[in-house]
């Protein structure tokens, strides 16, 4: 089954924006670059068991300059700083950052002078994975969740001015990427839990724990 079958006549419209950004989320390229034992974890979900390959993810660049994703996999120490944000710098827009673990993420078990207390002292982050060290089915999740997020982006400052007027004419998404589960919406616990973890920039961690509390990831692992 091909797409000639999906669109019998051979036309397909759609829009500019959705088009590039749809081009983007399907061909990510992360840089290769492991910091500790998270690096593990990434390398494995790049295996074969796994394969980032169905996403269009299997290639790692070995120069940043043909690398739009980094995945910070473990623990930044102070000397290494200076050295993640010069790759990040050489990598071209535009470019996304996955903070792949706890030591990422906070620093974790190291608190102290030698580590950086999180990655986004150094580098803007987009997306944060929790865990130490975080499976690879959690990778893939939060990989998918940055899929949405760059499709929704709007393009150019044209595209976000558009964006702009169409929230301001008929309001935001009732469920747009990162935001709230809809099935959280009815349960007022689970909306003021949402809410503290909006408050401490940590919405994404949430959703992922009450992932793994679900036992999905066992369910997938068994199929």
């Amino acid at each position: 089954m091909g797409i000639e079958e999906k669109v019998p006549s051979g036309i397909l419209l759609t829009t500019v924006e959705k088009l590039v950004n749809w081009s983007r989320k399907t061909s990510v390229w992360p840089a290769t670059f492991g910091l500790a034992c998270c690096a593990i974890e990434m390398m494995a979900t790049g295996a074969s068991r796994y394969d980032l390959g169905r996403w269009g993810m299997e290639v790692f660049r070995a120069s940043p300059r043909q690398a739009d994703l980094m995945i910070v996999a473990g623990r930044v120490s102070q000397k290494m700083a200076p050295v993640l944000r010069q790759i990040y710098d050489q990598m071209a827009d535009p470019k996304w950052v996955l903070s792949m673990g706890v030591c990422a993420s906070s620093g974790g078990m190291f608190n102290n002078y030698a580590i950086v207390q999180g990655v986004d002292h150094v580098v803007p982050v987009d997306m944060y994975l929790p865990g130490c060290p975080p499976r690879p089915e959690m990778l893939i999740d939060s990989i998918l969740r940055l899929r949405e997020k760059i499709m929704a982006e709007p393009l150019g400052a044209k595209g976000r001015k558009m964006q702009a007027e169409r929230e301001a004419k008929h309001g935001k998404p009732l469920v747009a990427p990162g935001a709230m589960p809809s099935s959280w919406r009815a349960d007022k616990a689970r909306r003021a839990e949402w809410a503290r973890a909006v408050a401490e920039g940590r919405e994404e961690q949430l959703r992922i724990e009450h992932w793994m509390q679900r036992g999905d990831h066992l369910r997938e692992g068994a199929r």
